[in-house]
């Protein structure tokens, strides 16, 4: 939780601005919606919501931290705000299980040292885009962008664009002891 408190949200002019605004009331009022139905599902949220000390007529989300249970009917939505829900699972099989039990598929990640866990995970994963050990915003530029399931299946750029007819996943691998984190995130948790 104190990562995600920590993130700082405001305008996407100011620079080391990490959190930007949702674009209208509406989608803050979904997002507020979805951490009342995560709640109202037995879910523990830890953190977030609508940042208080922001222009009026703006609507800048906190990120969320939600420890889900397993059966959650949110874990098959998806929440367009930042909340990150939790689950809590006993084996790499189970996790692969909830991986693909929604019905979107655009990315997934996975963090361990673990190079067979890694590789399970990979093979396992029914998601356009896997990484290990890398989080799961952006893509690799070079490949192909896209999903699975609902997210869709089909592939844009990357050299292999022309094979949108067969099932093909982007995976990136940290084989490293540093957690580079997209656009510069730097948690200071200390």
């Amino acid at each position: 939780m104190k990562a995600a408190e920590s993130l700082p949200v405001g305008s996407p002019f100011v620079s080391g601005t990490l959190v930007g605004p949702l674009i209208d009331a509406a989608s803050g009022a979904s997002f507020l919606a979805a951490l009342d139905d995560a709640k109202k599902a037995g879910g523990d949220v830890r953190c977030g919501g609508l940042a208080k000390d922001v222009p009026a007529g703006t609507t800048y989300p906190r990120p969320a931290v939600v420890v889900t249970k397993k059966d959650s009917p949110m874990l098959q939505r998806e929440v367009f705000g930042p909340m990150l829900q939790v689950v809590v699972v006993d084996t790499l099989d189970e996790a692969i299980v909830l991986n693909n039990a929604v019905p979107q598929g655009l990315s997934s990640a996975i963090f361990t040292r673990s190079l067979q866990a890694a590789e399970r995970f990979v093979d396992g994963s029914d998601t356009g885009i896997c990484n290990v050990n890398t989080g799961t915003s952006g893509a690799e530029i070079g490949g192909a962008f896209g999903g699975e399931k609902e997210t869709g299946g089909g592939r844009e750029s990357g050299s292999d664009s022309w094979k949108q007819y067969m099932r093909r996943q982007t995976s990136a691998v940290n084989y490293g002891d540093a957690l580079p984190l997209a656009q510069g995130v730097v948690f200071d948790i200390g």
